[in-house]
């Protein structure tokens, strides 16, 4: 007589399924359609493309609003927005709560991107920008600088390929501002090729002629 194969029991004392068992088994959907094991294994997880953009909550405040029945509390956020290389953006948001108001702030954000010209993993030149009472500095630096910046500057120019910049807020320590006047510094950014140089701006104005001498009577 053949020899019967060992049953596997669980701790629980229920018999265990054997591999060739589960093997044979076939998993339907409610629709009655067979399912595979890899589609069994993969269900509930969607392939999710990489974002293009990263976000970064750089502030959130609680505000309030005085009304009839008492005060009003609410959030604001301040989100910047960027893709790693040159564009960057900015939003600001208010909201029931930090959830609503940073998602809020997320799509001013990405609506209100901007552009700017990058000199290899730099600035093209030196800028300084006013936002109301901010008022911020940016110079290029040379390569291995690294950014030299601090607060609301370094969290805008890490969404940016800007790896090497020396910066300075001398004015209010206001971030919403300070991030105005930093997206305005990078969308005042002039590429080099563009630059007006010494001998261009000769070749364009045009030559002075000598005065006519008078003749003696």
């Amino acid at each position: 007589m053949p020899e019967e194969k060992a049953k596997v029991i669980n701790k629980s004392g229920t018999l265990k399924m054997t591999d060739e068992v589960a093997a044979s088994k076939e998993t339907r959907d409610i629709s009655g359609r067979r399912m595979n094991r890899r589609d069994r294994r993969g269900r509930g997880r969607e392939e999710r493309a990489p974002k293009e953009f990263e976000e970064v909550t750089i502030n959130i405040d609680r505000v309030s609003r005085t009304v009839k029945g008492g005060r009003r509390m609410r959030f604001k956020a301040l989100v910047a927005v960027g893709n790693h290389k040159n564009k960057v953006g900015i939003g600001v948001a208010k909201g029931a709560d930090v959830t609503s108001a940073v998602q809020k702030a997320t799509a001013v954000a990405k609506k209100n991107l901007v552009e700017f010209a990058m000199d290899g993993e730099t600035i093209c030149h030196e800028v300084e920008t006013k936002s109301t009472g901010a008022h911020v500095l940016m110079k290029p630096a040379a390569p291995g600088t690294g950014v030299i910046a601090g607060g609301v500057v370094r969290s805008i120019i890490g969404l940016t390929g800007v790896k090497n910049l020396i910066s300075k807020s001398l004015g209010s320590t206001n971030k919403v501002n300070i991030a105005y006047a930093v997206i305005e510094g990078l969308r005042q950014q002039v590429p080099r090729s563009d630059w007006v140089s010494a001998d261009k701006a000769t070749k364009k104005a045009p030559a002075k002629k000598a005065p006519a001498k008078k003749e003696d009577k």
